[in-house]
């Protein structure tokens, strides 16, 4: 199995031991966790906000995925954590923006108790794209 790092400096930077994705055998890409970090300040983008947290966890996972050669019509999966799943259908109206309902991708979504720098929603994602 090849196995290829992908970082871009126009997604934020991991804040541990992971990368941003992973390229698995040149057509499987694994996104880590994306949440509303501007990658250029390295903060918080619409504090208290979550539907201006969900454009830039869309934002940072179109770099991402962008600099793996794919886009969002490779994605085949998403995960979706929500610090309150009342927040479900404003984080909805924003992810309907990128994917068409015809070909969205599979999705899970949960509440989680707490996110990373108790931000309101992260979004993971695989994209399959081909070698």
């Amino acid at each position: 199995m090849s196995r290829r790092v992908i970082r871009t400096d126009k997604a934020p930077a991991p804040v541990g031991p992971y990368n941003q994705a992973i390229v698995a055998s040149g057509e499987m890409i694994f996104v880590a966790g994306q949440i509303s970090l501007d990658p250029s300040t390295g903060k918080i983008v619409g504090e208290g906000d979550v539907t201006g947290q969900t454009q830039q966890v869309m934002a940072n996972l179109e770099a991402i995925l962008t600099s793996a050669g794919a886009s969002f019509e490779n994605v085949v999966k998403t995960t979706v954590f929500l610090a309150d799943m009342n927040d479900f259908a404003a984080v909805n109206a924003v992810y309907a923006k990128y994917f068409d309902e015809a070909t969205a991708p599979a999705r899970a979504c949960v509440q989680v108790s707490r996110l990373p720098k108790d931000v309101l929603v992260e979004i993971e994602c695989i994209a399959v794209i081909s070698s």
